[in-house]
């Protein structure tokens, strides 16, 4: 069969009412939780308290047996030396679990093709958290027909091997972005952050008009590329050095590209070098790309040559 609405927005647009539904649904709570604390407050100004009544009972358990309970007592009885034989328990286990999966390499599933982000596909990652796509944007499409025929490949865990923090997502109030490299062109991606609904009929997107005026922070970069060596994405000692080279290059062929396809502003915006909205691009267009092992996003970049060297990824099984 084939999928009903293959287009994502063409599933967006037949929930709307759900989400005014979900409207009315949340206000309903809001107002039902107003009410009952408004009904504490009046019972609690109300009331007065009353003294508890003491009364004897038998006893239940025969004192001259005790309670058979010495060593629960015992234990209770010294929380600090508990908290600790417990903790020491919890450490064992998760050393036992973690340590063999860290020393052995090839419990990381690598692909030969996927190589780290360059300096400005960082910046534009970074971006893109900070504006919080990844809350309505998956980039994890599931290997089920429905996911494919929507998204394109279904993804690989060794494509996300350098993500740090990976961004699969777990709501989709947009489609999945994880092949949206190369789909479109640089040009679509500017009217589609500075006006959603003129490349996407129906979009309930918001405009991120603010990234055509926001500078990209470049200061930052080699802070971050030393970061990322940390956690062990295969930086080159000393890369960071230069990593504002590679970035206002790669930012500035995009920038041109741009300017070429009649691109240079927009609505009396001029799009430059160093806007945010270069970085977005850069990122947005390097999504998924790197399965198909047809183009090295590095090769471009003044520093290829010292980088490249020093990727020696090992090839999934």
């Amino acid at each position: 069969g084939l999928l009903q609405y293959p287009n994502f927005l063409e599933t967006v647009t037949q929930i709307i009412p759900m989400y005014a539904l979900r409207a009315v649904g949340g206000t309903l709570f809001i107002i039902g939780a107003a009410i009952g604390s408004y009904n504490i407050y009046k019972t609690s100004r109300q009331g007065s308290l009353e003294a508890a009544e003491v009364d004897e009972a038998q006893a239940i358990i025969n004192p001259a047996e005790g309670h058979k309970e010495s060593w629960h007592r015992r234990l209770e009885s010294r929380p600090l030396q508990m908290t600790a034989l417990v903790l020491v328990v919890i450490l064992i286990g998760g050393v036992v679990e973690y340590v063999p999966t860290a020393l052995v390499k090839s419990n990381v599933p690598t692909i030969a093709s996927v190589k780290p982000y360059t300096p400005l596909e960082i910046e534009g990652r970074d971006i893109y958290i900070a504006e919080g796509c990844n809350n309505c944007h998956s980039q994890m499409i599931r290997p089920f027909r429905s996911e494919t025929e929507r998204y394109g490949e279904y993804s690989k865990a060794g494509e996300f091997v350098y993500d740090h923090p990976f961004l699969w997502g777990s709501k989709r109030t947009g489609p999945d972005l994880h092949r949206i490299g190369g789909k479109y062109p640089d040009s679509w991606h500017v009217r589609h952050m500075y006006d959603p609904t003129s490349t996407s009929p129906g979009s309930i997107m918001p405009a991120y008009t603010w990234l055509f005026t926001q500078d990209m922070d470049k200061e930052t970069i080699p802070n971050r590329i030393s970061a990322l060596r940390s956690v062990g994405v295969p930086y080159v000692e000393g890369y960071e050095d230069i990593a504002i080279r590679d970035m206002e290059a790669q930012a500035e062929a995009i920038t041109q590209g741009l300017k070429e396809n009649g691109f240079d502003q927009i609505d009396g915006i001029q799009i430059t070098s160093d806007k945010e909205i270069i970085a977005i691009i850069a990122y947005m267009q390097r999504l998924g790309i790197d399965i198909k092992g047809e183009e090295n996003p590095w090769e471009a970049l003044p520093s290829s040559d010292r980088i490249q060297a020093n990727f020696k990824p090992q090839q999934e099984d």
